[in-house]
């Protein structure tokens, strides 16, 4: 590895650890019911995201509910110290990508087969608090 290439890393590895994110890989869901549900909760504080996902009829609210506990879980390692409930958290980007897909096939008339696509979806969230960056940019 070059000294420029190692120096882009090291500063790129310096950022990710500044945030707070939870990814989920391989969920058995097609990327657009997935879609669905994550923009009902993007910008939205973390208690309302949490309430809207318990209570939302969707299938994937409940893979959703759980990574943005993970997400959660994730800042408070990383400040401790300090409470979730002052820090003002919110969903600040949440975005789905499609996954792998699984090719199966099933039989249709005359000998021929139709191809089901078996999708799968990653899904990041990252968290962070409203209150920090206010304090942030007031010293400024």
């Amino acid at each position: 590895m070059g000294a420029r290439k190692r120096i882009v890393a090291d500063k790129r590895k310096e950022e990710k650890k500044k945030i707070s994110f939870a990814i989920l890989r391989n969920c058995p869901s097609s990327p657009r019911k997935m879609r669905l549900v994550a923009d009902l909760i993007r910008g939205v504080d973390v208690d309302k995201a949490l309430d809207i996902l318990r209570y939302s009829p969707k299938a994937a609210s409940i893979n959703l509910e759980k990574l943005l506990k993970s997400a959660i879980a994730n800042w408070q390692v990383k400040n401790e110290g300090k409470r979730v409930e002052d820090a003002g958290l919110y969903v600040k980007q949440i975005y789905v990508n499609e996954g792998r897909t699984l090719k199966r096939i099933k039989p249709a008339p005359r000998g021929r087969a139709y191809r089901i696509r078996k999708r799968s979806n990653h899904v990041t969230i990252v968290v962070d608090s409203r209150y920090e960056n206010e304090v942030v940019n007031e010293k400024e």
